[in-house]
């Protein structure tokens, strides 16, 4: 393929060749002979095929027919479908002709001839110039490359060519933030397709022409628009784009042939940035990914929407935050920057909402190389990114706390303890909270494994001695996929555990075990005491050590959150540092500068 060294110019003269090649074509749809195009879409697990042509008289025809369908079937239909067609144009042309004219007398000056019967037209189906017979079943006589000839026009037909099933902009666009469309394609690859970019030219920028209607002249925002040297995926606007819009022309690609190129326009105009942010200082240490002994490691609480988006996060949680700082459309772009800057090879994401998922966080994270899973907790769940040049997912063992605590023989001591404290035991298995687990493999070295483990604990209060069992059945979990499924791989854990140093949970994962006797056990009083004593079989430590804080609002600020490593395994070579002037600017967080109540942990990780 194409994408080795110098990929870049040879994407640039091949988009340049296909844009001529469109052009070409279009001048020549005026020519004898020209063929136009006939999309067959043919998918073995689905019944039937789509096909999918313009007639002479303009009407766009989708056909849905069975794959086991004889191509006779299809010729015959397709001919009916043609004389409706010529009917209703011949119709269109005798009313045009028989209107009054503007005097109010007829267009017509005396009779004419009655027009010609319309004869059903001659409808074949050509491979390798030879006409296909009529007996061949449909999913073996639309091969790519065949002509369809409905009377006099032809058709080439194409075969599952590269086609977007989905594209679209955001609806909120800042300046010195990326913009990531949204796409799924079918029959291709982004990386295999062609992008490139327009700005609206600047109101006023140029003078419409004596005699041109505004609304056709260069300056007119539906028609001007200004080429930009940028020809990726992501596009970056300038403080000079400010209250222009957008537009994005792709290609669909597969690295060998190219499908129908389609054409966006934002609905908004580029907005003003918030000036520096608190991660701008972070990414001059993040500025390139990490060689392939690193493994550049990210766990954040992005502030679900569900959770941003309340009257009481407005009014009491965060009323320092400005109210439009707390909308969706506005954090997504600084998340996104954020996330991207840091040029991670895994991320572990808490507080995903579904939407911003699948709609945010996988199209501006799949366009700078990394590819994501997703696991629901109840209105929002976990994600983990990673770099696909770095790693493929060989497996995922996600489990819900208290469905495996309940049900998975793995915690049968764990559960028979906790039987004994019945009221404990019921407010443990009410808890919604997840953990998820995914194995990646090195691409660079299929011997090289890590077992990347992911959660977001109980998040009360008094809910101490509920993180402790959670915990407890995280390790254990953690502890049969890395020893027994995938004996002696690495383990990083990461996550928002709701638990500072001073906490039993804490104490338990680093020590390797916790005491019955421990306060936490009755974290929420005596009616729900349950002491246990609890040990593990991993030697972790904090991979960020224990910071000031993590959490930084108008009323609690502390470290909740973790990287823990396997120190048997693994190793630190650097953490990404963060200053307490850049947290405070704005009192707290979230803020206009900072998308979440939460602090980014960032750090490399070294094999050892």
């Amino acid at each position: 393929m194409w994408r080795l060294p110098g990929a870049r110019a040879a994407l640039r003269v091949i988009r340049t060749a296909v844009e001529k090649l469109s052009r070409a074509e279009a001048e020549s749809q005026t020519a004898a002979g020209a063929m136009e195009r006939a999309v067959v879409r043919c998918v073995p697990s689905e019944p039937k095929l789509s096909l999918s042509f313009a007639l002479a008289d303009g009407s766009h025809k989708n056909m849905q027919r069975d794959q086991s369908e004889p191509l006779g079937r299809v010729l015959s239909r397709i001919a009916t479908n043609a004389l409706k067609g010529h009917a209703k144009a011949a119709a269109a042309k005798k009313s045009r002709k028989s209107r009054p004219n503007a005097s109010g007398g007829a267009a017509c000056s005396g009779p004419g001839p009655e027009p010609a019967v319309a004869c059903e037209p001659v409808v074949k189906l050509y491979y390798r110039e030879e006409a296909v017979a009529e007996d061949v079943l449909n999913v073996d006589a639309w091969q790519d490359g065949a002509v369809l000839q409905i009377g006099d026009v032809k058709y080439k037909v194409e075969r599952n060519p590269p086609a977007f099933t989905e594209l679209q902009l955001p609806r909120y666009i800042m300046a010195g933030f990326p913009v990531c469309p949204k796409l799924s394609l079918e029959f291709g690859d982004p990386a295999s397709s062609l992008f490139r970019w327009y700005k609206e030219a600047k109101p006023g920028a140029a003078e419409p022409e004596v005699g041109v209607p505004s609304s056709l002249s260069p300056s007119s925002p539906s028609s001007s628009w200004t080429e930009t040297d940028v020809e990726e995926r992501v596009y970056t606007p300038s403080n000079a784009d400010i209250g222009l819009r957008l537009k994005l022309r792709c290609t669909p690609g597969d690295g060998q042939r190219f499908g129908h190129s389609r054409v966006l326009e934002s609905v908004c105009v580029v907005e003003a940035g918030p000036g520096t942010c608190t991660f701008d200082h972070r990414h001059l240490y993040t500025k390139k990914v990490t060689e392939d002994a690193l493994i550049r490691t990210v766990s954040y609480n992005i502030l679900a929407d569900t959770y941003a988006q309340t009257e009481f996060s407005r009014t009491v949680l965060y009323p320092y935050c400005a109210p439009y700082a707390l909308e969706l459309d506005y954090r997504q772009n600084l998340i996104q920057k954020e996330l991207t800057g840091y040029n991670a090879d895994v991320i572990c994401l808490q507080e995903v909402d579904r939407a911003v998922f699948s709609d945010s966080l996988v199209p501006a994270l799949e366009a700078f190389g990394l590819e994501g899973v997703f696991r629901i907790k109840q209105h929002e769940g976990l994600a983990t990114f990673y770099r696909k040049s770095k790693f493929s997912l060989l497996s995922q063992h996600d489990i819900s706390f208290y469905e495996a605590l309940e049900s998975d023989p793995l915690h049968k001591e764990l559960l028979e303890k906790l039987v004994l404290y019945p009221s404990a035991q019921e407010k443990v298995l009410q808890r919604s909270s997840v953990l998820q687990v995914s194995v990646l493999q090195s691409t660079k070295d299929s011997s090289k494994r890590i077992c990347v483990a992911n959660t977001h604990l109980y998040w009360h209060p008094k809910g101490g001695y509920i993180r402790l069992i959670q915990m407890a059945v995280a390790l254990a979990h953690i502890r049969h996929v890395s020893c027994d499924l995938y004996p002696g791989i690495p383990v990083i854990f990461c996550g928002d555990f709701n638990s500072t140093p001073s906490t039993g949970m804490y104490h338990f994962v680093i020590n390797g075990s916790i005491p019955e006797d421990h306060e936490d056990w009755a974290s929420n009083g005596e009616e729900e005491r349950c002491n246990m004593s609890l040990t593990h079989f991993f030697k972790l430590k904090s991979a960020c050590g224990e910071p000031a804080y993590t959490n930084y609002v108008g009323g609690f600020h502390g470290c909740l959150d973790y990287i823990f490593i396997d120190l048997n395994t693994l190793e630190v070579e650097q953490v990404i540092p963060l200053s307490h002037e850049e947290v405070t600017t704005h009192q707290a967080l979230p803020s206009v500068s900072h998308p979440s109540d939460h602090i980014a942990l960032v750090c490399d990780l070294k094999w050892k």
